[in-house]
């Protein structure tokens, strides 16, 4: 199989992809401390890519426990499903906001690397109300955005809704070494999503 890079599929499909280089190791490490991955029996990756935090959150977990990665482009998909054996991983091309039906029960932890700033806000809002109604209720959700983006609208709408969805939201350090720089979101507390509006609505800006 031909080997799939995130620039590639950024230039195919720029909407769906979102990123125009892969994370550094230094943004996996910080997506995966801090978020009881080696308690976890069940986590749940949104956007894997090309599994740089795929194989940050493999190196954390507890042997038996299972990594279920949901990829919505279907090349990245079949290329981190055959690029990697691990009994631990399941790889499913689908929709992020399907994760409760494909993960089966509840959610010790999410990690994420979808592209919240190019997502319709409906999707957005879908996606993190989803999120929130899959975790345990000591679930942990981590996500990262890029520094340059974070005050534009999409990335106060993305603090907002975690504010929103949770009951406990804090943020990393800036990770220089990545290109571009970015920071990590961690919430956890998932609040009742009877409050949650799902029209697509979300918080104000």
């Amino acid at each position: 199989m031909a080997a799939v890079s995130i620039t590639t599929e950024f230039l195919k499909r720029p909407l769906m992809t979102g990123a125009v280089t892969a994370s550094s190791r230094r943004l996996a490490r910080a997506m995966t401390q801090h978020i009881g991955l080696g308690q976890a029996r069940l986590v749940v990756e949104l956007g894997p890519g090309t599994g740089v935090f795929t194989d940050a959150v493999l190196r954390r977990l507890a042997p038996d426990a299972r990594l279920v990665a949901i990829e919505l482009n279907p090349d990245l998909a079949e290329r981190l499903a055959a690029t990697r054996d691990d009994k631990r991983l399941t790889v499913v091309h689908g929709a992020a906001a399907e994760l409760a039906d494909v993960a089966g029960g509840p959610v010790d932890a999410v990690v994420s690397g979808l592209p919240w700033t190019v997502m319709p806000t409906a999707d957005r809002n879908r996606t993190l109300d989803a999120v929130a109604a899959a975790l345990a209720p000591s679930g942990r959700f981590t996500t990262f955005a890029y520094l340059h983006a974070a005050w534009t609208p999409p990335g106060r709408h993305l603090a907002a809704g975690l504010r929103e969805r949770f009951g406990t939201v804090d943020r990393s350090p800036v990770v220089w070494p990545n290109l571009p720089p970015a920071f990590v979101h961690r919430a956890r507390a998932p609040k009742n999503l009877r409050m949650h509006r799902h029209d697509g609505s979300g918080p104000p800006a």
